[in-house]
């Protein structure tokens, strides 16, 4: 009988739960992922063996020509043989580990075999397990080790013949979820909420072959979904091309098993800053190009700012706010042909002023941006500010009708309240992603109703921008028609809205002062 989303699903968590009494619950995804992907990996192979020892007369055959048809008409992986101390000899899969817990040494042990597939399988899984620092008997004993893998291998087997990959991968998801809902900003650091992730992939919308590229990428979420949504569109997800670079190896690794548990092998994930140190280049040294990027990368992080990079249109940002930098390398990282970019980010960036205001006029100068989305506050588990969405593509990609402007919709009412945070429905969704493909009137108003359920869409010219002085502030090209009820949110917005605003005074003052020879003035 098919194992049930929700058979798999409780069976994981009380694995996961094991590990209350040994570390907080942000950390539980150190030790249950890897352990959970080492399960599947050695569930297939054995799956996979037993097919093979059924099917073939190991009586004809020599050890040499056994293995030479296993792993190649088998088996996609290896599971290597190791030994133990008295030198018998035992592989390192699940199984075997798994009937030496009540030994001594059992994290040695486990480390020693996740070494060994890693090392088996270098194209594939090179890295794959990150620093197995839980392996340490300093850091989780061994009775809760064992207590872990005894309460997983109650979970039904892992495998295609027993079940589907939406299955296997839903419940990774699952458990990516679970842990941040319930530990705050460490898990939600790799964690972009499903429904955010659903909407820019909408929005960008991948098609058959294409690349998808994530140069902040977490657990790979914003990857996968591109895959599934291709798929539930009739398309075939399998055949895109995925790229993400992701600075914590830990949580590379993560990417990786998650894209593995979702039959995803398309993919390429590396390890490393992207700003200092981007991963993916063409062979002149300039970074590759996609068909499709986006990201939610860490808020208003602090940097080393860019001496002399190509990637710096418009300047260089500021070191306490690198948002603009991870804009920059994305519109560097777009096909010049089809390729179009989303990002996720604060809305301090739509009208903070400095080397910030240079970068955006640069680039509305330039037409790259397509659109500007405001978002709910309080839908991100790492922080309660509201956040926007902004869109990318090269002018020649964009439509006639939306060249030589931005379209502005505002969303941040579309939300129902959860447990924790807000969310986004499915009908939020489909709502927004409507207006973002609406047509205009003359004016720039969305045709038909305006406003109607919290939404409102409007075609601003560069014309009206620029008098405005490039301040992309939704708030100053979209009016809501009825009275809105100010929240935190609103009022953090607002607050920077006006510190923005007073400082550009305060520079303008200092400017006509010092061009007067008048010195001495300081904030």
């Amino acid at each position: 009988m098919a194992v049930t989303q929700q058979e798999i699903e409780n069976r994981l968590w009380d694995a996961a739960d094991e590990l209350r009494v040994a570390m907080p619950e942000a950390q539980y995804s150190s030790v249950v992922f890897p352990l959970m992907f080492w399960k599947y990996l050695s569930d297939t192979w054995e799956h996979h063996h037993q097919e093979f020892l059924d099917e073939n007369d190991l009586d004809d055959l020599s050890a040499e020509e056994a293995r030479e048809i296993e792993y190649r008409d088998y088996q996609s992986f290896e599971i290597p043989l190791i030994y133990s101390n008295t030198v018998a000899e035992r592989r390192a899969s699940w199984s075997s580990i798994l009937a030496t817990v009540t030994q001594p040494g059992l994290g040695q042990r486990v480390r020693a075999s996740l070494q060994a597939i890693e090392t088996a399988n270098p194209d594939k899984f090179s890295r794959l397990f990150g620093s197995m620092t839980w392996t340490s008997e300093e850091v989780l004993s061994g009775e809760v080790l064992a207590a872990v893998m005894q309460a997983m291998d109650r979970t039904p087997k892992m495998h295609e013949g027993n079940m589907s990959y939406d299955v296997l991968g839903g419940a990774y998801e699952y458990l990516l979820k679970r842990f941040s809902d319930g530990s705050g900003t460490r898990a939600g650091q790799f964690f972009t909420p499903r429904e955010v992730v659903e909407l820019l992939v909408e929005i960008l919308d991948p098609q058959n072959f294409e690349s998808v590229y994530d140069p902040t990428c977490g657990s790979g979420g914003m990857l996968i979904a591109s895959a599934n949504l291709l798929k539930a569109h009739g398309g075939r997800g399998y055949t895109l091309s995925l790229y993400g670079q992701e600075a914590v190896s830990d949580t590379a690794g993560v990417a990786r098993m998650n894209l593995f548990m979702h039959n995803l092998t398309q993919f390429q994930v590396e390890v490393g800053d992207t700003l200092k140190d981007p991963r993916f280049k063409k062979p002149d040294g300039s970074v590759a190009q996609f068909d499709v990027i986006l990201a939610n990368p860490p808020y208003s992080l602090k940097w080393k700012p860019w001496a002399n990079d190509p990637r710096a249109i418009g300047g260089v940002a500021p070191p306490k706010f690198a948002d603009w930098a991870f804009v920059q390398h994305m519109i560097a990282s777009m096909d010049p042909k089809k390729g179009r970019a989303g990002i996720v980010l604060p809305h301090g960036v739509l009208f903070r002023g400095g080397e910030e205001e240079a970068i955006r006029r640069r680039v509305l100068d330039n037409d790259l941006l397509e659109a500007v989305i405001g978002l709910p506050a309080n839908l991100f588990y790492s922080t309660p500010i509201p956040t926007c969405i902004l869109v990318f593509r090269a002018p020649d990609t964009k439509a006639s009708e939306r060249q030589e402007g931005v379209l502005f919709i505002e969303a941040s009412k579309r939300f129902a309240k959860a447990k924790n945070r807000n969310i986004l429905t499915g009908a939020d969704i489909a709502d927004i992603v409507t207006a973002y493909h609406s047509k205009f009137d003359a004016d720039g108003n969305l045709m038909g109703p305006d406003g109607e359920g919290g939404l409102a869409a409007r075609f601003v010219s560069m014309t009206e921008i620029v008098t405005n002085g490039y301040d992309l502030n939704i708030g100053r090209y979209i009016k809501q028609a009825a009275a809105e009820q100010e929240d935190l949110g609103t009022l953090i917005d607002a607050y920077n809205l006006a510190r923005a605003e007073r400082q550009k005074a305060e520079q303008r003052m200092l400017d006509v002062l010092a061009a007067a020879g008048i010195e001495g003035f300081d904030e």
